[in-house]
Parts: structure tokens; sequence; C-alpha cells
């Protein structure tokens, strides 16, 4: 076999840092979506189009170019959703055993699966993930969860022993952008299985994969109504969880929005459930396994792009291994390929728009104003697209925005400690608690940590790892309520 030296010219840092080893051709995913020109909102088993005929356009943030024209639903067509939701749970699905509802989640599951290229492609291009994210973790995860609470469909009187559940009815859930149909699958999968039916809202610029899905639903015979799909602005979002059908509500997005929504619901007998921000602490002592543990930093910040609310964006590194740490990142940090996010060998693709990516810029510009020491692959970005280098900030303190806010970006700051104390008042010191790592070679103060950290999920020697049968969510500004588990599947329950 004959090889010849590919020229670097998405990374040249690489070169620098590993000598005459072999840069990867490009290798592009080819997969058709089978995307149309144009979605109208899924009402009722049903593509029907907007009321008022209002579409916008959503773009592929990795080139910029328009993929689809999306339905941009109005009250009118929320109301005709929840009164579709309300008909079918009253005369289908909520009737209907368990053993039966099922069946039907089971079929989701495997249609998911068999169309599972499909979809990670257009999740790739409506949002900007690599296309190895899309397809290695978020098709796979999604179709787990449907999988794993179509087992609890004929099992509800073992949820809560001795206790009676039942559904709610017509439940309102509002999803972000940055997991698109594994938010849809959190989301949908538990209310289901309760006997409840549905009406969400996708995010805006990523709404492409939910209104796909409405296919898989008309596709395994879902009765109409149990599912109803209704694309939108934040208008829409209110719309869905403002109406008075809607008996429960489920929210996953910022912590601004989630207050805002409490104050709305103030006063009504709605049931909620909220998943918002984190600021998650990546904790490293110095017993800890150092190369695992830097793949797993990398892994928690930078292969997702930090665009999930539990991105381990604040690492806090022991002293005495501070240095190593670092110097560590910095060769690995050369090493991450960013560029086209169908691309099978892209590490960090496309930021998901163009507002993401102003406030990503203005986040690191205050982190350079404010005195930490930025650390920055020196790639070179494409031309076209929403995109921005892996950033590691070095002589953090906690007053630094960058320490404290929210970036949702591949941005990474890092911070010192001394002793266990410490680290436990640094992790704990931000309105978050979504989550946390832990990374030590001792058992010992791996459960201590747990015991001691405000964090809804914590690691242990290892970052972003997710099971269906696991509950997930968080404390204080993260939210309340539990996706995933028994626990979340008795947050779609009326439990008496």
């Amino acid at each position: 076999m004959i090889m010849a030296r590919a020229s670097n010219k998405t990374n040249p840092a690489r070169e620098l840092v590993f000598g005459d080893l072999w840069e990867y051709d490009a290798a592009p995913e080819t997969a058709a979506p089978k995307l149309k020109k144009r979605y109208d909102l899924f009402i009722n088993g049903q593509f029907v189009a907007p009321k008022k005929g209002k579409y916008f356009t959503t773009i592929n943030p990795g080139t910029e170019v328009k993929i689809a024209d999306i339905a941009l639903g109005g009250a009118a067509d929320v109301d005709a959703a929840c009164k579709a939701a309300q008909k079918a749970f009253t005369t289908v699905w909520g009737p209907m055993p368990g053993k039966e509802r099922g069946k039907y989640l089971y079929r989701i599951a495997r249609l998911l699966q068999d169309h599972a290229r499909e979809f990670a492609v257009a999740e790739t291009m409506d949002g900007g993930k690599p296309i190895k994210e899309s397809r290695d973790f978020d098709l796979p995860m999604a179709a787990a969860h449907f999988f794993y609470h179509a087992g609890w469909a004929d099992k509800l009187p073992y949820l809560a022993a001795g206790r009676q559940v039942a559904p709610y009815g017509v439940v309102g859930q509002v999803i972000p952008w940055n997991f698109p149909l594994l938010m849809l699958a959190w989301k949908i999968a538990p209310a289901l299985a309760a006997g409840n039916c549905v009406v969400l809202k996708p995010a805006e610029t990523t709404s492409l994969t939910a209104l796909k899905f409405g296919e898989i639903c008309q596709e395994a015979g879902l009765p109409p109504g149990v599912v109803n799909i209704v694309s939108g602005a934040g208008e829409t979002g209110a719309a869905v969880i403002n109406h008075p059908l809607t008996s429960k509500v489920a929210f996953t997005g910022s912590t601004e929005v989630g207050k805002l929504i409490m104050r709305s619901l103030a006063g009504t007998e709605k049931k909620m459930t909220l998943e918002l921000g984190g600021k998650a602490a990546n904790i490293v002592f110095e017993d800890a396994p150092l190369d695992q543990a830097v793949e797993g930093i990398i892994n928690g910040i930078f292969f997702n792009q930090g665009h999930v609310c539990c991105a381990g964006s604040r690492l806090l590194v022991q002293e005495s291994v501070a240095g190593e740490v670092l110097a560590r990142l910095k060769r690995r940090l050369a090493t991450l390929r960013v560029g086209d996010p169908l691309d099978k060998n892209t590490d960090i693709g496309a930021i998901n728009s163009k507002e993401q990516l102003g406030k990503i810029t203005e986040l690191v510009k205050a982190g350079v104003a404010e005195g930490a020491e930025m650390h920055q692959s020196a790639c070179q970005l494409p031309a076209k697209g929403f995109y921005f280098r892996p950033t590691l900030f070095a002589k953090v303190s906690m007053s630094h925005r960058i320490a404290r806010e929210e970036i949702f970006g591949p941005v990474l700051s890092m911070l010192t400690f001394r002793t266990l104390e410490e680290a436990v008042e640094k992790a704990n010191n931000t309105p978050y608690g979504l989550s946390a790592g832990v990374w030590t070679d001792k058992g010992s103060k791996i459960l201590k940590m747990s015991t001691l950290l405000k964090a809804g999920v914590v690691w242990a020697n290892t970052y972003n790892k997710f099971d269906p049968a696991s509950p997930f969510g968080g404390y204080k500004e993260s939210g309340f309520g539990r996706e995933g588990g028994k626990q979340g599947l008795m947050d779609y329950c009326k439990v008496g």
C-alpha cells in the first residue's frame, strides 16, 4: 500500500505537535437525510399548514445555507394541538391498557434505529454538532429512552408501591436546541408511557428532527393526537405552557426563561418540571489518573462543543498537578479537529447560530479583559459557517465572568485548589447545581465528594455518561424534577 502525506491546511498546529504523523483525509458523511423543502405542523396525526400561513427559515450553521422552511405556529395552532391531545387522551390513549401503549413505544424505538443514519445527518445539518456525536450518542440514546419507557408502560402499578398512579392528561413540553431529538425522547417517551398525550414545541433553530419525528409517529401507527409538534418561536412555547388544557408542563432551557414560566404558572394547579442552566465543576485531585482525566475533561466540554447544560466548563485542579494538567490539555487542544460537522473526523463542529456565536465571543473577550490567560487552538476555521476555536483559560478566579456564566461553547476555565474543602467550596459557589465530575484514585474521596457537592449528578472518573434508567436533573437555579429512570417517569404521573 502506498501512502502520501496529506497537507494540513485545516490545522497547521498539528504538524508542530506531532511531527511526521499522518493527517486524516476528509471523510464526509454522504447519506441523504430525505429532507423536505417545507415542514408543516404535526397536529392530530397529520402535517398541517399554520393557520396564519407563516414560515421561517432554518439554516445549516456549518455552511449558512438554507435547509428548509419551518412552519411558524401561533396560538390558534397550539389550541388545535391541545384539543387534539385532549381528545386522544380521553378516547384512546388514556383508556388503552399499558401493554398496548408499550407496543407503540417499542415500535417507535425500532423505527428510530431503522432511520438512525438519516436522522443523524439531519441533526448534524440542522444543529451543527459533529456527525459522530449525532450518530454514536444522540440517536442510540433517543431510541434507548423509548425502549426503556416501553418496558414501564404495563408496570405503572409498581411505580409507587401501595399508591395509585394516574396520567395528568395533556402535557405541554418545550425543548432546547442543543440535543433536539434526544431532548424530545427524554420528554415524550415517559409522558406516553405514563398514559399522557403531548404537545411539544421544539427550539426555533433546530425544529427539523422533531418534525421528522412526526413521520416516525405516522409510520408507527400512533393514534392521532397522542403526539403533536408545533414549531415556532418563544410566543409559541408560551402558548403551549399557558394553554388551559395542559395540566403538566416540562421545560428544558435557560434559567431566565424557567423563572418566567414559574411566574406565569404561579397560582395555577399545573404541575411542572424544569431542567435549566448549569456551570458544572470537573474536579481533578492530585491522585487522579491524569491521562484518563484529561480525556474526560476534553469529552466533558469540547467534544460536545460545550453545548450541554451539564458541560464541565469549570475545571478545578489541585495545585500540585495543575501545571502538568495544563500542559497536557494544551497539547490535547492542538489535536482537536474543527470543521465540517458532516466530516467523520471532525471533533468540534459549528456553533448552533450566529447569535450563540456572538455570546461565546463576548464572554471570551471578557475573560481576556479580566486577566485570565487564554490558550487557543491554532486551527484554521472554515470561511463560511459559525465556528469557534477550542479555548482554554488558565489563571481564572471565581470572580471572572467565564467562571460564573454559562457559555455554551468550546471554552474551558481552569481554577486551582489546595484542599478538598476548598474544592467543594469553589464547586458549590454557583447559583447552579446540575452536575459535577470527580477524578481521584480513592473511592472514599469520591463518596465524600458526592455527599458534599450540591449537584444533581456527580460522575466519578468519567464525564457525560447517561443511561435511560438513571435520573438526571438539578438543584437551585438548575431547576427541579428529574428526567429518566423511575423518578423521571413519576414526574409524569399523579401519585395518590
